[in-house]
């Protein structure tokens, strides 16, 4: 783990806070009430290895010491309880290695995923993706779908029915009318949650629901964000007026696992996960192709839904090439 370094001229010895908010090489931590602007310490800076990274995340909870000319550092980074992570990988930039990680936010108490019903149309297999990504950071995840007034309901119900047999929260929200304001409300009450989704899906008109000017705060910093690349360089921790805060993640068009130990991608759709290695070929089948597999008899049996089957294939591509 990154951690401290000698400041002699220390004022405060080991003071906690949580970081709210970060910007190139520039951090805001909160301790008992106050804010302060910090910097990396010098032995802290002097172990990053690759300029893409930045080891500290919004939501990481920090030793920092206080100089006599007023300067802050952060001098330790302290265990974290979890964190989402990706390689620190620019689109264009190619590694024969593995790259290093990019911590994207850590201690956090769950992803909310908001996709749209409508307009544009629901990418299901990209929530698959976003699901399978918490599920491997141990992460509890709610769908919250807005536009839902853009789709029939005979349709959305049965697209929804799949995650809620699952275990997931489906939270439906629509500007019109305020409809499931309420429930995100009740959802983010007094937890940090992570928001992610593509820009157009409507976070901001969702957060503009949720707290009047909130989604314009979040949009302001996202503004300093380029699209697409995978080095974030501005993200804050927003406080909710109801209690709770939440933390916008720009810049998530295209992602990869951090966890390369995944045996079975399977793994990651827990209702898929009774079945692995309940057939002949064991903890070695592949869900593929294998005759007598028990996910596959599972699917044509109805307890898995076709198309999360196929979401698996498609993980296996997608997460594992």
């Amino acid at each position: 783990m990154l951690n401290t370094l000698d400041n002699a001229n220390n004022v405060d010895r080991n003071p906690q806070g949580i970081v709210y908010k970060k910007a190139v090489g520039i951090y805001t931590v909160r301790a008992d009430g106050r804010t302060m602007i910090c910097a990396l310490a010098n032995r802290l800076r002097k172990q990053i290895t690759d300029p893409t990274t930045d080891p500290v995340a919004v939501g990481d909870r920090v030793r920092f010491s206080v100089t006599d000319d007023g300067s802050s550092f952060i001098t330790e980074i302290l265990p974290r309880k979890n964190k989402l992570s990706r390689p620190a990988l620019d689109g264009a930039r190619r590694m024969r290695t593995k790259p290093p990680e990019q911590i994207i936010v850590a201690n956090i108490d769950q992803v909310v995923i908001v996709m749209p019903a409508a307009n544009p149309a629901p990418h299901w297999e990209l929530l698959d993706r976003y699901l399978a990504t918490a599920e491997a950071a141990d992460l509890p995840a709610v769908i919250c779908l807005t536009k839902i007034d853009l789709m029939k309901e005979d349709v959305l119900s049965k697209e929804t029915e799949v995650y809620r047999k699952i275990g997931y929260p489906v939270i439906l929200t629509s500007a019109v009318g305020d409809l499931g304001i309420d429930q995100v409300t009740a959802a983010l009450k007094d937890r940090i949650s992570v928001l992610w989704g593509k820009s157009g899906v409507g976070k901001t008109t969702l957060l503009n629901a949720i707290q009047p000017g909130l989604g314009l705060r979040v949009n302001e910093v996202n503004a300093h964000n380029s699209e697409g690349r995978h080095t974030t360089s501005s993200m804050e921790m927003f406080d909710l007026a109801f209690g709770g805060s939440v933390i916008d993640t720009p810049g998530q068009r295209k992602f990869k696992l951090w966890e390369d130990d995944i045996a079975d991608f399977a793994q990651l759709l827990p209702e898929m996960r009774p079945f692995i290695g309940q057939c002949r070929f064991g903890v070695n089948c592949s869900h593929v192709r294998e005759p007598g597999c028990a996910i596959r008899q599972a699917v044509e049996a109805g307890q898995i839904a076709n198309r999360r089957y196929n979401s698996y294939l498609g993980l296996r591509e997608y997460f594992g090439s």
